[in-house]
């Protein structure tokens, strides 16, 4: 499979919802979209990384940089006869996960395209469906939080996330846990805690959490395990998991008991596979996140949670969740009686693109033809 041209799209969604995390205030969904044309079929990958360098590093701008004036180019006209060859062709470009993301998934779902299986069936998935919850931003008060929550419950959401900070972590969790005993509920704290906190994550013991995503630095894994040693309440890694490495160090030292794993955060399919297969062996759980993607990005996401070990409720909430108009022509809808989503069957990532709404989010495209 020749790669004969790559589009580059940048493009800005609106939320519904102002999204509030720490650090993090976005009314919209940023993010770049690439098409790669081969063999008359087209494939579809999404870079969902910010505009600001809050969540990691990459911005729209660092990865739009790396995209044009190192990734494309070493992909451009490349004979490939599997999408697995894509990490080792885009290797001499250090990091940027996010950016080679957008170019391994596209390339995967030509592959899946090519031999005419939707991409689930393609990387050995073994549901059709994803069992998947919700995560709440940051809320101007509990009684807005209760509501909030209360609302996700009634659309049929089983398994609910909330952003947390040391001064709201112990009255949110203990007022969504009162009023819902047996709710799978977590925190993610993305990086504001450290381990004098050691006496607040202790008594969130009492509150049978599912997890606590990411409590400590974004790039910590030493804390991490000795806070895990000295807690009953698994912790969740998400931001220090950016690589095969990563986990593999992660699991040596007991960090965590359980890995968020975003493909866009560690390079793409291809890497997700090697870590689920890690994972599976060290004996650690795995959920499928998201990072408030486009449709894109959301249907690579349930395909990828197909995976065996994916065994956790995904962040990977329906369109209206996040968007009154999306840029695919399907609706990725919750099944309300069972907290699942369907995985698109089509070949591919098994979406089509409403190329009037691409057009509509557009602010600026570049092709590249080699």
């Amino acid at each position: 499979m020749k790669i004969e041209r790559i589009d580059l799209y940048y493009l800005e969604i609106p939320f519904i919802y102002l999204f509030k995390t720490n650090g993090i205030n976005i009314d919209s969904h940023s993010c770049l979209i690439v098409k790669i044309y081969s063999d008359g079929l087209i494939g579809y990958g999404e870079c969902p990384t910010f505009n600001e360098p809050f969540y990691n590093y990459e911005t729209i701008t660092t990865a739009h940089h790396i995209l044009t004036d190192f990734l494309i180019p070493l992909l451009l006209q490349k004979n490939i006869n599997s999408p697995q060859e894509i990490t080792q062709i885009l290797s001499p470009v250090r990091g940027h996960q996010m950016a080679k993301s957008a170019l391994d998934c596209a390339v995967w779902d030509l592959f899946a395209k090519k031999n005419n299986l939707p991409l689930w069936k393609y990387i050995g998935g073994v549901r059709e469906k994803v069992t998947v919850g919700v995560s709440v931003s940051l809320q101007s008060s509990v009684v807005n939080l209760v509501e909030r929550v209360s609302s996700y419950v009634e659309e049929g959401y089983q398994r609910i996330k909330l952003k947390i900070s040391p001064d709201n972590a112990l009255s949110c969790l203990t007022a969504i846990r009162e009023s819902y005993p047996d709710l799978m509920l977590m925190g993610d704290a993305n990086s504001v805690f450290s381990l004098r906190d050691i006496g607040l994550f202790k008594q969130l013991d009492d509150l049978n959490l599912l997890m606590i995503e990411q409590p400590l630095a974004y790039d910590d894994l030493l804390e991490h395990s000795q806070l895990q040693s000295q807690i009953k309440t698994p912790l969740c890694l998400d931001e220090s998991i950016n690589s095969v490495n990563d986990s593999l160090n992660a699991i040596a030292l007991k960090s965590c008991q359980i890995i968020n794993l975003k493909q866009s955060r560690v390079g793409g399919i291809t890497n997700t596979i090697k870590i689920h297969n890690i994972c599976e062996k060290g004996g650690i759980k795995l959920w499928c996140g998201g990072m408030l993607e486009s449709g894109i990005g959301r249907a690579v996401n349930l395909h990828i949670a197909s995976l065996p070990l994916f065994q956790l409720p995904a962040d990977i909430s329906a369109t209206n969740r996040y968007f009154k108009e999306d840029i695919i022509a399907q609706n990725i809808t919750l099944n309300a009686q069972d907290s699942t989503i369907n995985i698109p069957q089509k070949a591919g990532i098994g979406v089509d693109i409403d190329e009037d709404k691409l057009e509509k989010f557009t602010l600026w495209q570049e092709s590249f033809m080699g």
